[in-house]
């Protein structure tokens, strides 16, 4: 009992350790908790920021899923003897309160990489430690790395940040009681902006525990097949993308646990275990992948608002038609698979890889609008969003970085390809119900129809033309390749190893078959 007391009486004397959880929604392999417990007693916080949910790349569907997610992360806490503190206000106004209620207390967290305005705002609050005598502990987050100081050294700190072995879980855990939480605000509160059509993943550690397994142990036997249907790629895909983005779920857990998958079929020569170790191999270099995207953005986090290159500053920008953009938000383009797709990620917050590929495409090159107007909205649509892999992937799929090979969809090959029975396109466009299959993919192509489907809103061919002419004017720009150079070396993936820098830029600003690209 006096061995208890004493304790006690040293952990008084302790600063107190607020873990401030951002996009990391759990208590499993979460650094910043493990070490605070170590240091002394605890106030786990999650803070409700207004402003941020007035950005235009924030929707009440991201709300949806993280409603569940801390109503677990507490729970969690629960069990463990601790409780989450919820608080509604600027991140400085909180911390502020909590200082002048409390004192001197230190602060814990994961490394952030999200939007702009989130890395603004860390840099507010690194500024106010600093000024208040507050120590800010952060701590990597996946396989982002911050501070990077050379491109060519990503991989291998990645890499050897995934072997490392799980964080555990504290084995004592001293919690703040007399601090009372506020509710969570319920789903419909207009604080998170406008309702939502449809449906929203559900969030939540549990949920994505329960993901994880169904994909290691039966869905994955179909992931690369299916991975670019839209009419079944929903089941077949893992769906754990939301669970990352929020961090119920890191990175690493969900790369050791697709290993001891893997491994659980050597010695095994049946044709179902070639199928699993197959698509389970896919399944991990998408998630190095994923890292590697997200790096770009943590490495430059201004590239949400400005070309990659900018040679393609002002490209897009004179030629914005607002009715285009308003057909492409509603699916209401005229070709089928384009609107489908959309009407699709509207009614369930998500959509396979090279679906979403196409939309951007689509609204990037067919109807030449500028990506920082299309992906706000299309932010807001995914429950999925990720920063670092939306903004990369816009600008990679817009044209716009320099150092990529330009890929324009063509969205009738990809309706045959893709769709070819058109069923998919069947249940999003029923206007088409009457159409006959031979003509699904092109119904302005019937003479005779009774659908009341609208006729395309750009000639597919035309809008292509007044591409290839846009680009070639941009490469042709003085010092174009010495910038792409620059963002080359800065931004780009090391896997081409076997081929010069100088190579590939050369390949990518002179050889005349990028712009007429691949159909």
């Amino acid at each position: 009992m006096m061995n208890g007391r004493i304790e006690e009486k040293k952990l008084l004397k302790l600063p107190m350790n607020i873990i401030w959880f951002k996009r990391d929604l759990r208590i499993e392999d979460h650094e910043p908790l493990f070490a605070a417990c170590a240091a002394g007693k605890i106030l786990p916080l999650y803070i409700i920021e207004p402003e941020l949910w007035q950005q235009p790349d924030s929707s009440r569907r991201h709300w949806h899923f993280i409603h569940d997610s801390l109503q677990d992360l507490d729970q969690s806490l629960r069990h463990c003897g601790a409780k989450l503190i919820i608080r509604t206000g600027s991140v400085l106004a909180v911390l502020q309160d909590f200082y002048e209620k409390l004192g001197l207390f230190i602060l814990w967290s994961h490394e952030e990489t999200g939007n702009l305005w989130t890395f603004r705002r860390d840099i507010s609050v690194r500024k106010w430690c600093r000024d208040k005598g507050i120590s800010w502990h952060e701590f990597s987050s996946n396989g982002v790395v911050r501070c990077l100081k050379n491109r060519d050294e990503w991989a291998k700190l990645r890499n050897e940040r995934m072997k490392k072995g799980m964080i555990p879980l504290p084995s004592l855990i001293h919690c703040v009681n007399h601090i009372t939480s506020e509710p969570i605000p319920p789903k419909d509160d207009h604080l998170f902006g406008k309702s939502i059509e449809g449906l929203t993943q559900r969030g939540g550690r549990s949920e994505g525990i329960k993901t994880l397994h169904s994909f290691l142990e039966e869905r994955s036997k179909k992931y690369i097949l299916t991975l670019s249907k839209p009419g079944v790629s929903a089941r077949h895909c893992s769906r754990l993308s939301a669970h990352i983005a929020y961090g119920a779920l890191s990175v690493r857990e969900i790369e050791k646990a697709t290993k001891e998958k893997f491994k659980s079929y050597d010695g095994i020569e049946d044709q179902e275990a070639k199928y699993f170790r197959s698509n389970l191999s896919a399944f991990l270099s998408r998630l190095a992948w994923r890292c590697h995207f997200v790096q770009k953005l943590e490495q430059q986090p201004e590239i949400e608002i400005n070309c990659m290159h900018s040679a393609f500053e002002g490209m897009r920008e004179p030629y914005f038609r607002e009715d285009y953009f308003e057909a492409w938000k509603n699916g209401r383009t005229g070709y089928p698979l384009v609107d489908a797709c959309m009407r699709s990620l509207i009614q369930n917050g998500w959509i396979n890889f090279r679906m979403r590929a196409m939309l951007v495409s689509f609204a990037s090159y067919h109807l030449w609008l500028d990506w920082r107007q299309t992906a706000p909205y299309m932010a807001g649509l995914f429950t999925d969003y990720e920063p670092g892999i939306h903004y990369s992937q816009f600008q990679m799929q817009s044209g716009v970085t320099g150092i990529n090979a330009l890929r324009i969809y063509n969205p009738i090959k990809q309706s045959l390809e893709q769709d070819p029975e058109g069923k998919f396109i069947l249940r999003y466009v029923p206007e088409l119900k009457n159409v006959p299959l031979s003509f699904i993919h092109e119904p302005w192509k019937l003479h005779s129809s009774s659908s009341d489907y609208s006729l395309p809103i750009v000639d597919h061919k035309l809008a292509l033309q007044k591409v290839r002419e846009h680009i070639a004017q941009r490469h042709q720009t003085d010092g174009f390749r010495e910038k792409a150079h620059a963002v080359y070396k800065k931004l780009s993936s090391r896997q081409t190893s076997r081929h010069s820098s100088s190579k590939i830029l050369k390949a990518l600003t002179t050889d005349k078959r990028q712009l007429t690209l691949s159909f």
